[in-house]
């Protein structure tokens, strides 16, 4: 995969792709990440990227016809734009792995009060990462980034890990234990123990299920169940949520 990354502040993506998983999915060759500066796409002599309204109001607005260029310049065949913007629809797994499923993405980074409404002709859809405000659409880039690029094939050596995390399948995954067995006087699930792969399957399953109900219950209103969950769920609710 390719991610071109469309932006007035470069230098902020040095650190945070040149460590952990991104830096060695580019390693492995699995995935390149290119920084734009918008501002080289200027198209006077004081670099101007930005203008006041048409109307007035508070604030500026990045240029249609600098941002046209620098997506045109990036733009290949397959390419897939993406605005990071609040106006857009809430990202989810299910929306990082339909985009981990394309070519080529350029990302574009707003900043000020946004882009010019015209420039929205050439983007292919706007994502936000929640209801709030940022000062720009680095971070929210950046976050991107992260969750499509884990899931691109070859980037986890253990596929199965990515398969059960939280929201993979619409609910929140279920505790882990490791050394020591008992700490200030807490013991880990004696299934655990057990070695019996069929009950630890079970136990996990059920658990993931009691973590989504009690602290995201809206997500188990919009999902299918098997027989299997079903009986697990009632047995949550008769016993009361507890986590035996």
């Amino acid at each position: 995969m390719k991610i071109d990354i469309l932006t007035l502040f470069p230098e902020m993506f040095d650190s945070p792709f040149n460590a952990s998983i991104v830096k060695r999915a580019q390693e492995k060759g699995l995935v390149e990440i290119n920084t734009v500066n918008i501002r080289q796409f200027a198209l006077n002599k004081h670099l101007q990227v930005d203008d006041y309204p048409y109307g007035g109001g508070a604030g500026m607005v990045l240029k249609a016809d600098v941002l046209g260029e620098a997506i045109e310049n990036s733009r290949t065949e397959g390419s897939w734009v993406i605005y990071m913007s609040p106006q857009g629809k809430l990202l989810d797994q299910a929306k990082v792995r339909e985009i981990a499923g394309k070519k080529h993405l350029i990302i574009l980074c707003g900043h000020y009060e946004g882009v010019d409404e015209r420039v929205m002709d050439v983007v292919d859809e706007e994502i936000s990462i929640g209801d709030y405000i940022l000062t720009g659409g680095e971070l929210p880039a950046m976050v991107l980034v992260d969750a499509v690029v884990r899931l691109i094939p070859g980037v986890l050596g253990d596929r199965l890990s990515a398969q059960e995390e939280s929201f993979s399948h619409k609910l929140l995954e279920y505790p882990h234990y490791t050394r020591p067995a008992v700490y200030k006087g807490k013991k880990i699930p004696e299934v655990l123990l057990s070695g019996h792969h069929e009950k630890i399957r079970l136990w996990r399953k059920k658990q993931s299920l009691l973590s989504t109900l009690l602290k995201r219950p809206e997500l188990l209103l919009d999902r299918e169940y098997d027989e299997e969950e079903r009986a697990l769920l009632e047995e949550i609710l008769f016993s009361g949520g507890s986590k035996e």
